[in-house]
Order: structure tokens, then sequence, then C-alpha cells
């Protein structure tokens, strides 16, 4: 049985930024503008991040992520479901995510 190789990153964090960004009900061109992206090229822009023409680099890919509501880690996951995890916990109050690390005894890092 072949073992599933990894996407190549380029296109694992167009995958994911094209979730995320339909996830916000939100089009290209105006997620472009949002992170500061010139209003006539934002929609090819963000187009070339998601086909993985391209790949943003780690300063606008942090500006996709705040835009988006994501942690930056998302956009780099190979695994869909921990993918979806991230996004759970990304969710969470810090509160219920304490909770959480102690339950499963997880220790915080320092």
């Amino acid at each position: 049985m072949p073992s599933k190789q990894p996407e190549p990153t380029n296109n694992l964090i167009g995958k994911r930024l094209r979730e995320a960004r339909v996830r916000a009900d939100l089009p290209q061109d105006k997620l472009g503008v949002l992170i500061g992206l010139d209003e006539g090229s934002s929609s090819a822009r963000i187009s070339r991040y998601e086909t993985g023409i391209h790949e943003p680099a780690l300063a606008t890919a942090q500006k996709l992520a705040e835009m988006l509501n994501v942690p930056l880690c998302y956009f780099y996951c190979e695994d869909d479901e921990i993918a979806e995890l991230i996004l759970a916990l990304h969710a969470l109050k810090k509160s219920e995510l304490h909770k959480l690390l102690r339950q499963f005894e997880i220790p915080k890092a320092s």
C-alpha cells in the first residue's frame, strides 16, 4: 500500500486559505484589500495563493490568519482532521482551553 505523500506546502496553504476565506464568506478581492493589498490586484494575488502558484510571505500569511480569525498554524497543518481540531481549539475561551489541557494532563509551555 503506497503511503500518502504530504501536499506541497504552497498547495496546502492555498487549500487552507480557501477553506478559511469561504468560511468567513469573503470574496478574494475584499480579503486582499482588508490585508492591505492594492485593490486592482488583490483578487489575483489571493487567487494565486489559493491555487499554489505563489506562497504568501510569512508576514502576509499572518495578516491573512488574523483577518480570517484562524491561527497561523492552521495554514500549515498537513492533516485535515488536526486542522479542524486547531480551529476548534482556537474557538475555545482560555478557561476552557486550560480545563482541556488539565483533563489530558498536557503541561503548559512556560
